[in-house]
């Protein structure tokens, strides 16, 4: 396994559409490693192929919303897309992409999403709250979307360290 670069705000890979994965090869498991592990340093909870440089649809999320007294784990989706979504959450987000940069997106409170593993099967999972968010903050990144081409607005530091942002939300 190795740390992999991540690619920033001004690249143009992160505004390109990515490609299907078709091998499900040694390659694509070292990628896959790769990505876990520079998921894990970068202290993220997602991250997406063409975050490090690569045109693939490939998407790692940390899945938090375990039981007490268990890990969060990483799901690796290859090949992936929402097939049901419901409900509706709005708060912050950020993005290993854009270092310091923060913004208020609406997304679906749970979504489903359909993928394919590293060998090639097939299987379904569901995302509910952050986990929901991730996913569809990751999986517009394979689409070459930004969080900040979907914020409602972007976030100052100061609103982002108060929470002041919360009462935005509540009145709406």
């Amino acid at each position: 396994m190795a740390l992999r670069k991540i690619v920033t705000e001004g690249d143009s890979v992160l505004h390109k559409r990515c490609r299907p994965v078709t091998n499900f090869d040694a390659r694509l498991g070292e990628l896959i490693d790769d990505m876990r592990a520079t998921l894990t340093a970068a202290d993220g909870v997602g991250l997406a192929a063409p975050q490090v440089g690569v045109l693939r649809r490939i998407v790692v999320v940390l899945e938090t919303n375990v039981p007490e007294g268990e890990e969060p784990y990483i799901i690796e989706l290859v090949n992936p897309e929402i097939t049901a979504s419901s409900g509706e959450q709005t708060g912050p987000e950020g993005c290993l992409s854009l270092p310091g940069k923060w913004g208020l997106v609406k997304r679906p409170l749970d979504v489903t999403v359909k993928a394919q593993d590293r060998h090639g099967n097939s299987f379904e999972v569901g995302g509910h709250e952050l986990t929901a968010r991730c996913f569809c903050h990751e999986l517009d990144h394979l689409e070459g979307y930004t969080f900040n081409q979907r914020a409602i607005r972007m976030l100052s530091d100061e609103e982002l360290e108060t929470g002041s942002w919360q009462d935005e939300v509540e009145d709406a």
